[in-house]
């Protein structure tokens, strides 16, 4: 279904797997597409409640953007270029369902900025992050200059895009850049485990969560009229009404009949 991404599905969690290992699963053209096709899935399939993004083999979460492909464009293309990768990593951040990028190994450039525009991170000892576009003449064009300040403050995001250093995951998790650091080979099983737990959660408040949290970085809204209004919204839902009526019968709520 897709030349570049194999998928899987179990209890309600999509992992969508970018498969270019002999290209370190750098990102490409054909990579931007599958992952705004199987978005447009992720959107609209109620069955999907949560989603993890992870890189094929253990070298490489995403190791950059495919240079070959890029290396004789003039400005205007650079620029089409970096508007595509915003285009398919404000679906992904905007995803009212959570995306968590389990991160195995490296995570530079492109790779980098496609874990930042999940909603969190998860990383496996061997992980390494880093914006080391400036060794190319180049500066992040995927939207990292803008996610690593929200994340690390500016003063930090400024030395790693100035330095081009590359960090490992503990300094990563001390930064706050990820949530969690664990062996290699349970980090997919962290991922599940962690969205096992969200996906009990209702939906409604979840995707509402995720308009209102996604505002604070908006300077076009205001987050906290955004936060009210969405508050609002949850009371036309009948997860609303299961909810509130689960926490007065002292039980616990069962979301998945209202889906």
């Amino acid at each position: 279904m897709y030349a570049t991404l194999l998928t899987s599905f179990h209890n309600n969690i999509l992992t969508i797997t970018i498969n270019r290992p002999d290209k370190l699963n750098a990102l490409n053209k054909q990579v931007f597409d599958d992952l705004d096709k199987v978005f447009d899935i992720v959107y609209n399939n109620p069955d999907i409640r949560s989603v993890i993004i992870t890189g094929a083999g253990n070298k490489s979460f995403v190791a950059g953007a495919d240079i070959l492909e890029f290396k004789d464009f003039n400005s205007e293309e650079g620029k089409a270029l970096s508007l595509r990768g915003h285009q398919v990593f404000f679906k992904i951040e905007n995803c009212p369902k959570p995306v968590v990028a389990a991160v195995n190994g490296f995570a530079l450039g492109g790779g980098c900025e496609l874990a930042m525009s999940c909603h969190f991170r998860i990383a496996s000892r061997n992980a390494k992050f880093g914006q080391p576009e400036v060794n190319l003449g180049l500066l992040p064009g995927y939207g990292g200059t803008q996610r690593l300040v929200q994340l690390v403050g500016k003063a930090k995001a400024m030395e790693l895009l100035f330095s081009a250093a590359i960090i490992n995951a503990d300094e990563a998790l001390s930064l706050r850049l990820v949530n969690y650091v664990v062996d290699e080979a349970e980090l997919l099983n962290k991922a599940n485990e962690v969205l096992s737990v969200i996906n009990t959660k209702s939906p409604n408040a979840i995707a509402q969560c995720i308009v209102a949290a996604n505002a604070v970085f908006d300077e076009t809204k205001n987050g906290y009229q955004v936060e009210a209004t969405a508050f609002g919204n949850c009371f036309q839902s009948t997860e609303m009404i299961e909810g509130v009526g689960a926490f007065l019968e002292k039980r616990k709520p069962d979301f998945s009949k209202h889906l």
